[in-house]
């Protein structure tokens, strides 16, 4: 059974930084694409940055682009995503996803199988 656990989320102030960890067991993590996803109060949850098995090829939403990076290493078995100048806007809970179905990068929910419980980033302003 696949286990993810996430960590590193926290109460920051606009413009701040922080970098989420998630940390895979259960299975060989370095096959698959690994994604965030966010879940705000009152809303979908919504796609954040995704990464293949290599860590070759990534993808971030368009709210996030060049602020978030999303990176992983298979030898710890942990994928993170760097948060840079984060806004109000980011406050959510933060959620790794794993998706061992397909070898190319998934951007629903739907797609992936196996979750984490999540991590609250709350960005005041």
């Amino acid at each position: 059974q696949v286990q993810l656990v996430e960590s590193g989320g926290g109460v920051v102030q606009a413009g701040d930084s922080l970098r989420l960890s998630c940390a895979a067991s259960g299975r060989t993590f370095s096959n698959y694409v690994m994604g965030w996803f966010r879940q705000a109060p009152g809303k979908e949850r919504e796609f954040v940055s995704a990464i293949n098995w290599s860590g070759g090829s990534t993808s971030h939403a368009n709210s996030v682009k060049g602020r978030f990076t999303i990176s992983r290493d298979n030898a710890k078995r942990t994928v993170y995503l760097q948060m840079n100048s984060l806004k109000p806007e980011d406050t959510a809970v933060y959620y790794c996803a794993m998706d061992t179905r397909t070898l190319s990068i998934a951007r629903r929910p739907h797609e992936y199988d196996y979750w984490g419980q999540g991590t609250q980033v709350t960005v005041s302003s």
